[in-house]
Formats: C-alpha cells, sequence, structure tokens
C-alpha cells in the first residue's frame, strides 16, 4: 500500500498484496484521465511529491475510479510525517493515537514520532464525498444482455423455508429470463413438494451434510450456465437483481459483479452507493463467469461451518488479475434470519466466541490471514480486531465504549490469550493440511 501506516490499520485488506503480475490496484496519477482528476485534490501540503500523488491515488480508489490506467507497482518511502498527516486525513483521531502508541512500543525513535504527530495535529479528516459518476451507465446497451447468456443462481438453504419463498419469488418476477435456480437444501425436514409451488426452472439438489460450502461447489458443478450467480435464503433482491449484473460484467468490462447488501429496513450505506473496485467478496450477491473458477478453483473447504470463506475466494480472485466491482445497482436487502443457516453451525460471528473457552477468532480466519499475509499481519490484525470483539456490535461507534472494550481487554488479557492462542494452534493445524479446493473441470 502507498503509505507504511495502513499496515497496522488495514493489515489484512486485500490491496496490501500485489498481483502475481506485481501489479497494484492504485492508479499512477499521471496516466489517470482528466475526467477522473477532476474528482480528486491534491494536498500540497505534504512534504513529497510522491507522498501527494499518493493521496490523490487513494482518493480514486476510495472515490469509486474503475478502469485501465496504469498502476503503480512498488511505492517510494515516504516521511513519518506525511504517514501521520495521511492517517489523519482517512481515519477517525482514535486510530491515529492507535498508531502512536504502536510506533511507540515498537522502539520507534520517539521525538520522531511525537513530533509527527504533534505538527499534524491541524489536518482534518477529509469529508470532501463526492463519488466518481459513470454518466454512459443509463444508456448503456449492453451486448451481453443481447446474447442472452444462460444464467446458474446458487442457493444453499438449510432450515429456513420461510424465508425461501420469499426471494423464490423474487426470482419469478426477474426481468432476466433466461436462467435456472439450483437449491442445494439441507434442511432437517426436507420437502421436495415446497418447490412445486414456483415457476421457476428449480434444480433441487438433496444434501444430506450441513455444509455451506460444499453445496456451493456442488451447485457450481451442477449449473449448465456460462455465469454463475451466487444468492442467499434470506435476502430480497429487486427485479432487475440478475440484469444489473449482467450489465456491470459488460460495462466495465470485468470478471465479476460485487452486488451490495444492505439491512432491512435502511438504505444503501453511503460508502458503497456507488461503483467501485471491489474490497470484498461476499457469496450472498455475486455474478461472474463460470471461466472464473476454472482459473482460481472453488471454494476452499477449510472453511466449513466457519468464516471468512467468501474472503478468501476473493483473495484468490485479486491475486489473478481478475477484476470486481462493487456493484450498487444489484442490490439486496440482507434479512438476517434469527434460524437456520450459519447460525445452526455455530459461527455467525467472526471474532466473538459461542462459549468462553471457545477460540478467538475463529480458526480458519488466522488461517486465511496467515496463508496470504504472513504471521506478522495476521498479529498486527488480532489487536486491531480483538479489542472491539468484546462489546457488541452497537457500541462500536462509540468512542466511551470503545475506550471500555480496551480496558476490559485488558482485564481479560489471560482469557483472551488462551483463546487467541487455541484459534493460533487450529489454524497451523489447516495451514499444515493445505487448502481443500476442488478444480471445475468443465
Amino acid at each position: 500500500m502507498p503509505f507504511l501506516f495502513l499496515k497496522y490499520l488495514q493489515p489484512t485488506h486485500y490491496f496490501r498484496l500485489h498481483t502475481k503480475k506485481g501489479r497494484t490496484v492504485f492508479p499512477r496519477i499521471d496516466l489517470l484521465p482528466e475526467k477522473i482528476v477532476k474528482y480528486l485534490k491534491r494536498d500540497s501540503s505534504y512534504q513529497s511529491e510522491h507522498a501527494q500523488d499518493y493521496d490523490l491515488s487513494w482518493q480514486a480508489i476510495q472515490l469509486g475510479y474503475v478502469g485501465d490506467a496504469g498502476v503503480y507497482q512498488h511505492f517510494e518511502t515516504v516521511s513519518v510525517y506525511d504517514n501521520y498527516r495521511f492517517v489523519r486525513r482517512y481515519f477517525h483521531g482514535a486510530w491515529v493515537l492507535y498508531v502512536l502508541f504502536i510506533r511507540l512500543l515498537s522502539f520507534k525513535n520517539p521525538v520522531k514520532e511525537l513530533r509527527a504527530w504533534f505538527n499534524t495535529r491541524q489536518v482534518r479528516r477529509f469529508q470532501e464525498f463526492s463519488p466518481i459518476k459513470y454518466s454512459e451507465w443509463l444508456t448503456f446497451d449492453s451486448i451481453l444482455m443481447d446474447r442472452n447468456p444462460k444464467v446458474s443462481i446458487i442457493i444453499p438453504t438449510l432450515n429456513r423455508y420461510d424465508h425461501l419463498e420469499h426471494i423464490l419469488r423474487d426470482f419469478e418476477k426477474q426481468d432476466y429470463t433466461n436462467f435456472e435456480v439450483l437449491v442445494i437444501d439441507q434442511s432437517d425436514n426436507y420437502d421436495p413438494d415446497f418447490y412445486t409451488n414456483f415457476n421457476l426452472n428449480i434444480q433441487l439438489i438433496r444434501q444430506e451434510e450441513k455444509a455451506l460450502w460444499l453445496a456451493r461447489n456442488t451447485g457450481i458443478k451442477r449449473s449448465k450456465g456460462d455465469i454463475i450467480g451466487l444468492s442467499e435464503d434470506d435476502v430480497r433482491i429487486k427485479t432487475d437483481w440478475i440484469s444489473a449484473h449482467l450489465k456491470c460484467l459488460d460495462f466495465f468490462k470485468v470478471q465479476v459483479s460485487a452486488g451490495v447488501f444492505y439491512p432491512d429496513g435502511q438504505k444503501i450505506p453511503r460508502e458503497r452507493s456507488f461503483f467501485a473496485i471491489g474490497s470484498q467478496f461476499a457469496t450472498g450477491n455475486a455474478m461472474l463467469y463460470r471461466d472464473v473458477f476454472k482459473r482460481v478453483g472453488l471454494f476452499d473447504r477449510q472453511f466449513e461451518k466457519q468464516r471468512m470463506g467468501d474472503g478468501e475466494f476473493g483473495m484468490r480472485l485479486y491475486l489473478a488479475d481478475l477484476k470486481s466491482v462493487s456493484n450498487p445497482e444489484a442490490s439486496c436487502v440482507d434479512i438476517k434470519a434469527g434460524t437456520g443457516g450459519l447460525r445452526e453451525l455455530g459461527s455467525w460471528d467472526a471474532f466473538r466466541p459461542t462459549s468462553l473457552f471457545a477460540p478467538r477468532p475463529i480458526p480458519s480466519v488466522l488461517y486465511y490471514f496467515r496463508r496470504y499475509y504472513g504471521n506478522v499481519a495476521a498479529r498486527w490484525s488480532l489487536l486491531r480486531t480483538i479489542p472491539m470483539s468484546i462489546l457488541p456490535y452497537q457500541f462500536k461507534k462509540s468512542r466511551l465504549m470503545l475506550l471500555f472494550a480496551l480496558l476490559l481487554s485488558i482485564m481479560m488479557l489471560p482469557l483472551v490469550l488462551f483463546q487467541v492462542g487455541k484459534s493460533w494452534m487450529l489454524a497451523s493445524e489447516k495451514l499444515k493440511e493445505g487448502p481443500l479446493i476442488d478444480e471445475l473441470e468443465r
């Protein structure tokens, strides 16, 4: 990443790594078209011109640049002052203090650190949020949609017939009609007659084992479409969900359209309300070409009954230079069903254990972090996330409660160390065994 301090704040972010072709995601400012540059604002108060350019490149990605301009393949080292300036511009003040403490505890020159931190105290957080607009989207005539490709929708389900009915009704209303729906049913009260009530091309697959990633892999293998859509049994979609994904694939000439989730009763979050290079992959709302699975393999079953299998798959896409676009036009409402699905498999949350002596985080999380980012980055991630996992989600935006979480973490340190150590050990076993990734042969 362009600024060193991001290794403390985003230690396990896709964009920290170079792809297998040695590329980063960050565009070179001198190669960006003027219509993109006009959205960016140069900060001439950085000490180096490199830092100014890297800041602009960061802005371009945050504001939704998706294009083919040349990217940085390496970054020049910038000063400690410029690093503090960058962190103050784009992160909450509490994280600036976090970085300072980390730097001091890491035996960095305290005089240099404190001076840079103090001299940037007047820097205000960047609030001018004007995302890049793609005006051609509204009038774009998709050649891909004109070809009318077969789309295969994969939906695993587990004990959620009441919710599954709603999403299947939504698929009945799609304005794009050349698709099949593969439902991989793992329910205890398996009811094949349930599926006769829908006017859909449903391929029903009964799976006795309760295993999400096996279900998705089986659905992909059994599918007939050239394009794969991934959905869930507890979401709601609009009538143009399929066509919006297809249009995105064609408009941006990318391999993956990553749809946006938002909670029931709310709106799409502002930071996800515009097109952007996908910084995460969610298997509950995505569409991609079948050939993608031939290139990177299917889902890793090391994540079975655990967490972050979709994040790991997204990492493989990124490393293979397969571009993904976050697509707000293909949004879906996340119902968050209170029963069924992952809730029954005991791994609804990656960082909050279900019992006192359970591992924290779920071992698959550390398996993923350590495999791709290394042990050092995994430890930085633990330091950043574990204290916040002590408290419920609703307290995350409260400074007072975050401080309380830190103090509580210190008080609970022996227990937390036991939980983390157990997770680390179990992750080591996964790493020793290696990935369990099948290939897609046809």
